[in-house]
């Protein structure tokens, strides 16, 4: 009977909350990297559509670490009465495969995904490489001569990296670098080539630095459109970065629902639209049930792949 009275209460308090939403003071979103970052920069763009459509204030916190497992935890642990949310990613799997997460994406509610990135393999404008498929005939004829940066181990650019080269049956020297030294190793020739977000090398790209060989991406990114995928060229390596929001698990549906739509009206906007541009990333959208669907997706093939290389703890 006990049983039964705390849960009807419990129903009772969830419908309060709902009902009440998003009247009780700011709603806040956990960016797991630190202030400048663009993690950082496109969560505060997505804050200020929300806090429009929600007519509530929506702040963005730093709390940065342990490649996102330091946010994480923090949100988690938070109620789930919708005032807390976490600018999440592709980090929410290969953190906890990699064993600094003691949980997993099931701790969190999807609410919606926002952003889609690409990650592409580049090199310098004069290399003799003028596809990917060169590239890889290279590394084949001469095993682990040819060296690739990454954004160290672990990383979505490393992962990445790990599954092409095991889609084109090939072995490269896997170079990790801090993320803001990829691009200059690649410029200053310290490295043959690099995977990274198009973001990053659009100012060398410019400047006639860099030349992009591949998208590892399903589809062509539509800021590069002459820039083709992996799989278009024979190696079956796709992984799109994606960040968006999510909530502690349990947050009741009415909330989620409201948050959702928030996003929805804020991603759609030609304002957030234009300003996604800028940044080389893509707005898109996909409601709670979807995006649900995509990490439960995304995270069974990344621990897979994490355990072929050794990194799933």
């Amino acid at each position: 009977m006990r049983k039964i009275v705390a849960a009807i209460a419990l129903l009772l308090s969830s419908v309060v909350n709902a009902q009440d939403f998003p009247q009780r003071g700011p709603i806040e979103i956990t960016c797991l990297f630190p202030a400048g970052s663009s993690a950082d920069v496109t969560a505060r763009m997505l804050a200020e559509g929300m806090s429009r459509h929600l007519g509530q204030r929506v702040l963005v916190v730093n709390r940065p670490g342990a490649g996102g497992a330091i946010g994480y935890k923090y949100v988690a642990a938070q109620k789930p009465d919708g005032y807390s949310l976490v600018w999440n990613s592709n980090s929410i799997s290969t953190t906890h495969h990699s064993g600094q997460l003691p949980f997993d994406y099931k701790s969190f509610d999807a609410v919606a995904r926002a952003l889609s990135e690409s990650v592409v393999v580049a090199v310098r404008s004069d290399a003799k490489w003028k596809t990917l498929k060169d590239l890889v005939a290279d590394a084949k004829s001469q095993p682990k001569v040819i060296s690739v940066g990454h954004s160290g181990i672990g990383s979505h650019t490393h992962i990445s990296l790990v599954a092409l080269v095991r889609a084109a049956s090939v072995e490269v020297n896997e170079v990790p670098f801090a993320a803001a030294q990829v691009v200059p190793s690649v410029v200053g020739g310290h490295v043959n080539a690099v995977v990274q977000f198009p973001g990053a090398l659009a100012a060398p790209m410019k400047q006639g630095q860099v030349r992009l060989l591949a998208a590892l991406t399903q589809s062509r990114d539509p800021a590069w459109p002459d820039v083709p995928t992996a799989r278009e060229q024979g190696f079956d390596a796709a992984l799109d970065a994606w960040r968006g929001i999510a909530v502690p698990a349990g947050t009741p549906k009415q909330i989620i629902a409201m948050l959702e739509d928030a996003v929805r009206k804020t991603v759609q906007s030609p304002e957030f639209e234009k300003a996604s541009a800028n940044l080389g990333v893509r707005p898109a959208f996909l409601p709670a049930a979807q995006f649900s669907e995509l990490i439960a997706k995304e995270d069974a093939a990344l621990s897979r792949l994490m355990q072929l290389i050794g990194l799933k703890k």
